[in-house]
């Protein structure tokens, strides 16, 4: 399922497809779309059945699929807290595609599909298996295959605690395939003081890792101290 705007098939439109899987870590996948948006990028989203029931749990928003762009709406006005974020949704929510996680024919399934690659934000463990061992079970894994072969860029920002010993191998294998591996660990030295900020420093580094400019961090300067610097 596709929503198509006029006069974006001209063949000109190149989007981040951006997975979203079963992973607790909904605010983070809502801060990289937030940032890719600022940035004026296309965007193609996947949201698989599993990330439908997290981001039940830790938003309550029924994302669906006949009103995925109002879902989407209230999904990225509100902030990790809860509490209403200053994105303006009104105004940021034109180039964005959506495509139902069951549909393998969907058109970023097909190497041919023009795609500047795929963020995997957050990454289930299940979702690493999937892509390490090229299952392709859902739009999610299939895409995530596609851009390894393609040798685009592949970042998967896995948010799991403690990791086993074989989700480690799968890593480990997704690194060898070219994909950039990002474990959804915040840092402390940007001075975050609410937990908007942390969430922001994980979005910053998958979009750094994509090479997408945005200011969703303070950036190490090499003084210590920084962190409690006014910004």
């Amino acid at each position: 399922m596709t929503d198509r705007l006029d006069g974006m098939d001209d063949g000109k439109r190149t989007p981040w497809v951006v997975g979203v899987s079963g992973a607790s870590g909904t605010p983070y996948a809502a801060a990289v779309l937030r940032g890719l948006l600022a940035a004026g990028e296309s965007v193609d989203l996947v949201v698989s059945r599993a990330s439908r029931l997290t981001l039940l749990d830790e938003t309550g928003i029924s994302f669906r699929d006949a009103h995925w762009r109002e879902d989407l709406g209230t999904w990225l006005a509100r902030g990790a807290d809860g509490k209403p974020d200053t994105f303006d949704v009104a105004g940021s929510l034109g180039d964005v595609r959506y495509w139902a996680a069951g549909d393998l024919a969907a058109g970023p399934s097909s190497g041919s599909y023009p795609a500047k690659g795929m963020l995997v934000v957050p990454a289930s463990t299940a979702a690493v298996a999937g892509v390490a061992l090229g299952l392709s079970k859902d739009l999610l894994q299939r895409v995530a295959s596609v851009t390894l072969k393609e040798r685009r860029p592949l970042v998967v920002a896995v948010r799991e605690t403690p990791l086993n010993g074989q989700t480690l191998k799968h890593m480990v294998a997704l690194d060898e395939a070219g994909a950039v591996v990002l474990p959804a660990s915040p840092a402390f030295y940007a001075g975050a003081t609410h937990i908007q900020d942390l969430v922001d420093f994980v979005a910053g580094r998958v979009l750094d890792a994509a090479g997408v400019p945005h200011r969703l961090y303070r950036r190490w300067e090499g003084e210590l101290g920084g962190a409690t610097r006014p910004v």
